[in-house]
């Protein structure tokens, strides 16, 4: 049974039967945020049944089949992530994710998910991997964004969970996609920093009815990380709660809507454990309702921590608006 590291606080190993106490006391913790998408929890309400999903996991991983696995944050017992279906032979896989509020805020989920699926192709040579979320269910949605999956279209009026049927989007991403497990070449890092660019962008995309979370932006930074505007006469530094809390709300009162940006060039150099990148973007949206464009230019520094490459700072100036 392997352990993996979530960061200094956290670990990720495989939930077993005789864990069904400490599973019973987290799942009625997490009931009431996780009970409305996760079928399971609404069944594990005593002891027995507790051991009893437990141990059809267990069943089913004997027989190289699903398996669950729990997240420990100081010792206490906060999530998990699965593999709800994961067959071999055709090499497909599914993985999905929870955790109690105690375990939220922290980019654990995203960390949890990247670990398993990185065994998935690397130890396992699976084909692809898939994240399945009922459609309102806004942070699945958005845990497979921050995994880098692609969404491949809705099945509707899939699932019945409470009395209810529910399309259910499915994502996906494949080995070709992903980025090799510890990857070192060249191409395995400048493809992480690829990713990691294409989360930090893609957080403040508000078009379509797509709400954003800019939560993402504490999976791809440090934690003492900063981002700078130097639009103006003078430098502004934010650390990653000030930057992430006045735009979360611009992009979701009404104050920005339509709203995408996209990098257009970059040049990356990368030097051992740390990296660099200037980038080119452009932008649009409405602004109270008065449609614009524009653009400018970032520059991003990386750095290769335990937990993987990770934005210690990054820095913009924007180009003047086009009406």
């Amino acid at each position: 049974m392997f352990t993996l590291p979530l960061g200094d606080r956290a670990q990720l190993r495989p939930l077993e039967p005789r864990q069904a106490p400490e599973f019973l006391a987290h799942v009625d913790r997490a009931r009431a945020t996780v009970g409305p998408w996760i079928p399971w929890a609404s069944l594990s309400t005593d002891l027995a049944s507790a051991t009893a999903t437990l141990q059809g996991f267990a069943d089913r991983r004997a027989a190289d089949g699903a398996r669950v696995h729990g997240i420990w944050l100081d010792g206490t017992l906060v999530g998990g992530a699965t593999f709800t279906s994961f067959d071999a032979a055709p090499g497909v896989g599914e993985v999905g994710c929870w955790l109690e509020p105690a375990g939220e805020g922290q980019g654990l989920a995203a960390r949890a998910c990247r670990a398993l699926i990185d065994r998935a192709f690397s130890h396992h040579g699976m084909s692809r991997v898939e994240g399945r979320a009922a459609s309102g269910n806004a942070p699945g949605i958005a845990l497979a964004r921050r995994l880098g999956m692609r969404r491949d279209g809705v099945l509707r009026r899939h699932s019945v969970h409470q009395g209810g049927r529910r399309d259910i989007e499915m994502w996906s991403v494949l080995a070709e996609e992903w980025p090799a497990t510890g990857g070192t070449s060249e191409a395995a890092v400048r493809a992480e920093l690829d990713r990691l660019m294409g989360v930090f962008v893609g957080a403040f995309t508000n078009t379509g009815g797509r709400r954003p979370d800019l939560g993402v932006i504490r999976d791809v930074f440090v934690p003492e990380g900063r981002i700078i505007a130097n639009v103006g006469d003078e430098p502004v530094l934010y650390d990653l709660d000030g930057f992430i809390a006045p735009r979360q709300k611009m992009l979701t009162d009404g104050t920005l809507t339509e709203f995408s940006e996209w990098e257009v060039a970059e040049r990356t150099e990368v030097f051992g454990s740390i990296a660099h990148r200037f980038s080119e973007y452009r932008k649009s949206g409405y602004h109270r309702g008065e449609w614009f464009e524009g653009g400018g230019h970032k520059t991003t520094q990386f750095l290769r921590t335990p937990a993987g490459w990770r934005m210690s700072s990054l820095a913009w100036d924007d180009a003047p608006a086009k009406p």
